[in-house]
């Protein structure tokens, strides 16, 4: 089913394009001669009914021809190159810090059911859920920054993947930590993970709370099932009940949050890719949006979609992993 969705995707993508006014003004612009014009008409097949521009559209996407992007002055399939291992980068760490704070959180907020443990766990989850992703960004930046530069503390970097000024970088695959590392540049490396610390903890905090919250329900109900009770009268230890009876099938509904809430991170750093000025796709697609870079949000569009529906393929295939009664034929 995932192939039938992103072919709904291109569709819907294609014909709000073409809705927003003339379709000839998503390829050309000022600076396009008059003379390159018929050409340009010919070769997307605008002078040709709606479907065939369609399946004309599709080839194009197939062939690299994603259109031009005025807001990055570039082919798109070259901005997504430069933008989207930003995104990537940021999104990953940010899933790192929800994962490996969320579960452990859940897990001791269910084993710790109303205790004091578990009130400050789940005050801390509710608090991720409510608040507004911009506001947190902009907290983080006014204490980890401002007031810490006041004060005379260390201070976190305002914004940007490095510090352009006393660091040098050649992109090798444009995931900064990465080329840090094959190149041996580790003051780079360094550098590009102090940028990286408030953008991801404001990503990250959200999906952190999500989780939290889901791991914290699963492992309560699985702690109630009779196999659980089970395990306890034999004289199990209680480490090796949670860990190792309980939390296999407490991380199924997790997981899915996690697939998902991975997708929402591409969406969730628009925002945050805005304040913290990281030039990743986010910030590309507020831009391209205020401009009506019609090529452009497109293809931020299909990517969102790409990776949405590659992550739910993801957790159904982890879901056989995790729970040997499912099983694909």
């Amino acid at each position: 089913m995932s192939i039938p969705v992103i072919i709904g995707v291109l569709a819907i993508t294609f014909v709000l394009a073409y809705v927003v006014g003339n379709p000839l003004a998503i390829y050309v612009n000022e600076r396009t001669p008059p003379q390159a014009i018929d050409q340009i008409i010919r070769h997307h097949g605008l002078d040709q009914p709606l479907y065939v521009q369609f399946f004309l559209y599709l080839r194009n996407l197939v062939m690299g021809d994603w259109g031009w992007s005025d807001t990055a002055n570039s082919y798109v399939v070259d901005a997504i190159r430069r933008f989207f291992p930003a995104t990537i980068e940021l999104s990953i760490v940010a899933m790192i810090i929800a994962v490996l704070v969320g579960i452990p959180l859940g897990i001791v907020s269910a084993t710790r059911k109303d205790q004091i443990v578990d009130h400050v766990t789940r005050v801390i989850a509710l608090a991720g859920v409510s608040m507004p992703i911009f506001w947190f960004a902009l907290m983080l930046k006014y204490l980890l920054y401002y007031q810490f530069f006041i004060w005379g503390l260390p201070y976190l970097p305002e914004g940007g993947r490095y510090s352009i000024v006393t660091v040098t970088y050649n992109p090798v695959t444009n995931f900064i930590l990465i080329d840090s590392l094959i190149t041996g540049n580790l003051v780079l490396f360094f550098d590009a993970l102090v940028h990286l610390v408030m953008p991801a903890a404001c990503l990250g905090y959200l999906t952190l709370a999500i989780i939290t919250r889901m791991m914290r329900s699963s492992m309560l109900e699985v702690l109630k099932e009779d196999y659980i009770t089970l395990a306890r009268s034999k004289g199990l230890r209680e480490r090796v009940v949670i860990y190792r009876h309980a939390l296999r099938n407490a991380m199924i509904p997790t997981v899915t949050i996690i697939g998902l809430a991975f997708g929402g991170l591409i969406t969730g750093a628009v925002l945050t890719e805005t304040i913290f000025s990281w030039p990743g796709l986010g910030r590309w697609a507020v831009r391209s949006i205020l401009t009506s870079d019609i090529p452009s949000i497109n293809a931020f569009t299909l990517l969102v979609a790409i990776i949405f529906v590659s992550a739910n393929l993801i957790v159904d295939l982890i879901y056989g992993a995790l729970d040997p009664r499912i099983r694909y034929g």
